[in-house]
Parts: structure tokens; C-alpha cells; sequence
């Protein structure tokens, strides 16, 4: 089979690469600060009843427990990615490893609601720092090719994985230790890391040094926050909501104002043209996709699994821990997949996937061994949810100048947070406002498939092949001809 050269416009050797010790050590921090993160984002989730009967938090106040950490995390990635980009990605990434061990520590031990939301908000700046600038020193540590498919390969798996470890640890460490320990686990990860990173991380940056995009950077970080604000608070109380109505709007106005910004400055935080770049543009349209519609399914797979079928945390998670261990393996196979058909194909192959084992859910019944079905399918639609993240990440960052890796990691995990923040409440609400809950889960999946396989379709439109003279066009803008 000819290999697919629209991501990197080169034949991708098929050999799997040999790291040195060197570069092991240096992909273990990488991932591991990555995983710490990821596990964030999922580990408290079974502990927030607990939660707010130990500090006297209201309902209202346990979504902030969420909200907090998710407005900073998502809000200021882009930012923060160009910043690491101008003043140095590893300084950048020890900064955000020590602020979000400090503020781990601090929810650990918070006294009352104000001192565990502030370590939540501190928790989700650090996460905004980490993550674009951890994502960059990869992909400017492994060159492009076989051994950053590998690098981003096992990036992409541990932080699927990390996902779905916190759901399945958060249950089982409130049990055993209450709340607290969810929190101090991520104080213990970053402990850990943060003594190593030091002598290992390389020290990069862009050389010249231009100026810093403030108009840029103030409509662009306050549209993204109003926007996760937004759909986070319309998760749990709806649409309607007047401050649900309003921020709605200012985010979508700034980004609007962010967009015209951008192309009358002489130093943008975001390079238009790179937007434009086919490969950034549906590659990140890909990973939006794989992400809300997977967090999607896996929110109506609780609801299902706990109220219909009557599930235990314990054996809820079990489930979630077999989709873990799949999706393991799937990043482990997933590198050796775009070396033989190329990036583009593996995230068309991988969405349609995606949205076909979705579609599998629609035959799921009141009946106990529906558990069964739902095992099967939740985790085959993991493995090729795993293998578009790893070939939607090679697909945008591929053939972007190492000044601006910062940048176009940051697209890619914005593309990352704002997907786990819309799908839940633009389509999980339809569960949780039926009628019949088994009614609700069906129409979610349905939709839930029929988005990942447009999305399939757009992507494969998107980026095909293009060819002048011996060469694939990788970077052609939207629009060419």
C-alpha cells in the first residue's frame, strides 16, 4: 500500500524508531506532567457528593468545583503556548508543574469552599501552562517522522488514559481515604516530576523575540473563558439561564474581535495563515469532534450503566477500565498505522470508526446483559477515539516551523479542552431532560455517530490530496485552487 504523504509531504519510514536513554527520560516527564493533568480532569468527579458534605458546599457550588479548574485550563492555553513560544517553553513548563503542585496541596488541605476553589483555578492556570509548553518540547525534541508518531503516540495514549484511570481511581481512593486524596494524588505526580525536569528539558524558544499580541491575547483569552463559562454552566442548569445567554454571546463577540485584531497586527498571537493551513484547520475540526462526541458517550454510558442497569461505581468503573486498557493497546498500534497509510487516512479511518461503534450503542436494552454490548462497543470506539487524537496531532503540528510549535500545540490542546467542554452540554443534556432516559441515551448516540461520521467525511474532503509537480501541497491555505 503507498503511503499517505499529505501530513509531513514525505515517504514515512515504516521502521519503528530506538530511543536513546536520553529521550525515554525526557518523553517520561513529558507524559507523565500530561497524564497528571488529564487525570485532573476526571478524578474528582465521583468525589464532589463527599466533597461538598465535608466543606458545606451547595449544589451550585460543587459545579464550580468543576468550573473553576476548567475556565484557567482552557481559557489560557493559547496564550500561555505563545508565550513559552517568546520567552522559553521549558522555563514555562517548571513554572506550571510548581504552580500546580502548590495548588494541589492547597485543595488537599482547603478549609472551606473559597480555599479549594482558588486551589482549583490555581490547579487549571498550571494545567493551561503544562500542557501547550509540555506539547511543544515534544514536538520539538522528537523531529518530525517516525519518532515524534511514536512521542505523540504515547502522549496521546496516556492522556486518554489518564481520563479514564481518574474516573476509575477517584472512586476507589474517596472509598478508601476520602476526598482529599484525589487531590493529593496530583500533589504526589507533581513532586515526583518536577525534581527531574530540570537537567532534562531543553531550553527553546523562537530567536527573535517579537513582541507580545496584547489585544490579541486579552479578546482571545476572555472570549475562550466566557465561552467554556458558558457551556459548562449550561451543562447543569441549560441554555437559558440569563448569564448562560450572555457570556454566550460576549464570547463569541470577542473571538469575533480577536479574528479582525489578527489580521491588522504586525505580530499576531495567532498567524492567520497558519489557521488557514488545510492541515490545521480539519485536522482541528477532527479532534473537536473525536473529543466532545467521545466525553459525550462516556457521560450517557454512566447515566446508562448507573440508573438503567443499576451498576455500582465500582462495577461502572470496571467497565471504563476495560475501554482504558483498549485504548492502550490502540496507542500502542497507532503509530505503526500512520507509518503505513499516513496521518490523514488513520484520522478519517478513525473518526468513521469512531462513529460506527458508537452507532452500536443504539441496541443497547433495559436487559442486564446489555453491560455486555456496552463494554464491547464503548471500548473499540476508545481504540479509534485514541487514534484520531494521535493522527489529528500529527496532522496539525506536522510541517509548522519549530518558532511556531508553541502556537499550533496550543491550537491542539484548546481543540482538546473546548471538546471536552461542549459536547456534554449540547448533547448529554438530552439524556438528562427525557422523559425516558433509555429514549435519551438512544437519541444521543444517534446524533453522537451521525457528527463523528460528517466529521469523517468534511476531514476527507478537506485534506485531499492535492499534488503539483512531485509533491503533495501539505500547507495550502483553505481556498486554494
Amino acid at each position: 500500500m503507498a503511503t499517505d504523504t499529505t501530513t509531513t509531504g514525505t515517504h514515512t519510514p515504516l521502521g519503528t524508531p530506538k530511543l536513546s536513554t536520553r529521550d525515554k527520560l525526557v518523553l517520561f516527564v513529558l507524559c507523565a506532567a500530561q497524564f497528571m493533568v488529564a487525570l485532573d480532569f476526571s478524578v474528582l468527579n465521583v468525589a464532589l457528593p463527599t466533597l461538598g458534605a465535608d466543606l458545606g458546599m451547595s449544589q451550585s457550588g460543587l459545579q464550580w468545583a468543576v468550573t473553576a479548574f476548567a475556565l484557567p485550563s482552557g481559557g489560557f492555553l493559547l496564550l500561555f503556548g505563545r508565550i513559552g513560544d517568546l520567552y522559553g517553553r521549558r522555563r514555562l513548563f517548571l513554572t506550571g508543574l510548581a504552580l500546580f503542585g502548590a495548588a494541589s496541596l492547597l485543595a488537599t488541605f482547603a478549609w472551606d469552599p473559597a480555599s479549594f476553589l482558588t486551589g482549583r483555578a490555581l490547579q487549571g492556570l498550571g494545567a493551561a501552562t503544562i500542557v501547550p509548553t509540555g506539547m511543544s518540547l515534544l514536538t520539538t525534541t522528537f523531529p518530525e517522522g517516525p519518532a515524534r508518531d511514536r512521542a505523540l503516540g504515547i502522549s496521546g495514549t496516556l492522556l486518554s488514559l489518564g481520563f479514564t484511570v481518574g474516573m476509575v481511581a477517584g472512586g476507589v481512593l474517596t472509598d478508601a481515604f476520602g476526598w482529599r486524596s484525589t487531590m493529593a494524588l496530583l500533589t504526589l505526580f507533581a513532586v515526583l516530576v518536577l525534581p527531574l525536569a530540570p537537567a532534562l528539558l531543553p531550553e527553546s524558544r523562537t530567536p527573535d523575540r517579537p513582541r507580545l499580541d496584547v489585544p490579541g491575547a486579552f479578546t482571545v483569552t476572555g472570549g475562550l473563558l466566557a465561552l467554556i463559562y458558558a457551556l459548562s454552566t449550561a451543562a447543569d442548569h441549560g441554555f437559558a439561564r440569563p448569564d448562560v445567554i450572555t457570556t454566550l454571546i460576549a464570547g463569541v463577540l470577542l473571538l469575533t474581535t480577536f479574528a479582525y485584531v489578527e489580521s491588522r497586527t504586525t505580530h499576531p498571537l495567532v498567524s492567520l495563515p497558519m489557521l488557514r493551513r488545510r492541515t490545521v484547520a480539519w485536522g482541528n475540526l477532527g479532534g473537536l469532534v473525536t473529543f466532545s462526541m467521545m466525553s459525550t458517550v462516556v457521560f450517557v454510558l454512566t447515566l446508562y450503566l448507573q440508573e438503567i442497569l443499576h451498576l455500582s461505581s465500582f462495577e461502572t468503573g470496571l467497565v471504563f477500565g476495560v475501554q482504558g486498557i483498549l485504548s492502550a493497546v490502540a496507542g500502542v498500534y497507532a503509530p505503526k498505522v500512520i507509518g503505513r497509510i499516513g496521518a490523514r487516512r488513520t484520522l478519517i479511518a478513525s473518526l468513521t470508526g469512531q462513529a460506527a461503534f458508537t452507532a452500536a450503542l443504539l441496541t443497547l436494552t433495559t436487559h442486564t446483559w446489555s453491560v455486555w454490548v456496552a463494554t464491547a462497543a464503548v471500548s473499540l470506539a476508545s481504540m479509534c477515539h485514541l487514534g484520531a487524537i494521535i493522527s489529528y496531532g500529527l496532522t496539525v503540528t506536522s510541517g509548522v516551523p519549530d518558532e511556531e510549535q508553541g502556537l499550533a500545540t496550543g491550537l491542539v490542546t484548546s481543540t482538546q479542552q473546548i471538546g471536552i467542554t461542549i459536547g456534554i452540554p449540547l448533547l448529554g443534556v438530552l439524556a438528562t431532560t427525557s422523559g425516558d432516559l433509555m429514549s435519551g441515551v438512544h437519541t444521543v448516540v444517534g446524533i453522537d455517530a451521525a457528527i463523528a461520521l460528517g466529521a469523517a467525511v468534511l476531514v476527507a474532503v478537506g485534506l485531499r490530496s492535492r499534488r503539483a509537480g512531485s509533491g503533495t501541497v501539505e500547507a495550502e491555505p483553505l481556498g486554494a485552487r
